[in-house]
């Protein structure tokens, strides 16, 4: 038993590295860390208050947040250089100040460089003497310019964090339906009522299924659970749930796709009979196309075909053409064979069945 989970654990983890292979091979990135030359591709961000350089380095401009601080001479806009969460430059932008003055009002800005940005934020500088008004002036804007940050900071995180709107709380409940009513509660009905939910709110509403485009993209960024709640129970559901026995249940309760085409089996009484042999050359044809397709991705010589998977039909506003034809046409294959595109086709599905 535990040689068995050994080597369960042991698929997960070639799954793992598989598909890690392939984010380091496309985008440069594992996990979010990003190396080589990706890194230098980066185009600045421009705003009349904060603008990103191409090194990624952050630069406040505090003209428009500190208007209404003047010194001796009028308004001192500053520009705060942040880098890795510190403070690296301070820059003051033309002003009206007397040279000699704001000269010795400059030398505060040491006290704010190489400090986090919540480190310098609360600092409690004094002004220096002889240059009071400009030293007023150069905190007024620095605590201005820090706070924009922080705010900013702070919306970012928030957003990364939680996302609580009704099209992501409908989703996890059907998900959660998904993952746990069937592990208890045998009922066609309830089947029916079930795959009805995934299709309408997982697959066309929250357009959530996992595809090899959605798990290349977590492998790459890096998966934020409280961000993507949806996301991260399918695919506990689709890797974990064969630890304890429950192979391929995400495929058979859960997948929008295969719950479209079990609807839609439904609808026709006729069903065309595969034998035995030929069932087995398609599973191998299945697993030929999966090689020949991972081959693709490892070499680089087409990405692009993750970008076709019938998944994205769901999203059919931005879904490419050739997604919503595979889509269509197993669809329609699937009233008269049992989920075709699930048993003879489905990359993510051999994927699945690897890991577990």
């Amino acid at each position: 038993m535990i040689k068995k989970k050994f080597k369960q654990v042991l698929s997960l983890v070639m799954v793992f590295l598989m598909i890690a292979a392939v984010s380091a091979r496309r985008d440069r990135k594992l996990l979010g860390y990003e190396w080589g030359a990706r890194k230098t591709e980066k185009k600045a961000v421009k705003s009349d208050t904060l603008r990103v350089e191409k090194d990624g380095t952050i630069v406040v401009n505090t003209a428009p947040l500190a208007k209404d601080i003047v010194g001796y001479g009028g308004n001192v806009p500053l520009e705060i250089s942040i880098q890795d969460g510190k403070v690296t430059s301070i820059k003051a932008q033309a002003n009206s100040e007397t040279p000699e003055f704001f000269g010795k009002a400059k030398s505060l800005f040491a006290r704010w460089t190489g400090k986090t940005v919540d480190e310098a934020a609360a600092q409690e500088v004094d002004g220096v003497s002889g240059a009071t008004y400009s030293s007023k002036a150069i905190i007024g804007n620095m605590q201005r310019g820090l706070a924009y940050v922080q705010k900013a900071k702070a919306q970012e995180d928030l957003a990364s964090r939680f996302d609580l709107s009704a099209k992501t709380v409908c989703g996890l409940l059907v998900a959660l339906m998904a993952a746990i009513v069937p592990l208890f509660y045998k009922n066609k009905r309830y089947r029916i009522v079930q795959q009805v939910l995934n299709v309408a709110v997982l697959g066309f509403w929250c357009g959530s299924c996992l595809s090899y485009a959605s798990l290349i993209s977590f492998t790459s960024n890096g998966l934020k659970p409280l961000a993507f709640p949806i996301a991260t129970l399918l695919l506990i559901v689709a890797f974990v749930y064969p630890l304890f026995g429950k192979k391929s249940y995400y495929c058979a309760n859960v997948c929008p796709f295969g719950s479209l085409q079990e609807l839609a089996g439904r609808c026709v009484n006729y069903r065309i009979r595969i034998g035995a042999t030929t069932a087995k050359r398609l599973d191998r044809l299945r697993q030929v196309l999966w090689a020949a397709l991972m081959l693709c991705l490892w070499t680089g010589v087409w990405f692009d075909w993750v970008d076709v998977e019938p998944f994205s039909a769901f999203v059919f506003q931005s879904a490419a053409v050739a997604s919503i034809v595979i889509a269509v046409v197993f669809l329609l294959l699937s009233t008269v064979v049992a989920r075709p595109y699930c048993r003879f086709v489905c990359p993510m599905g051999t994927l699945f069945r690897i890991g577990s």
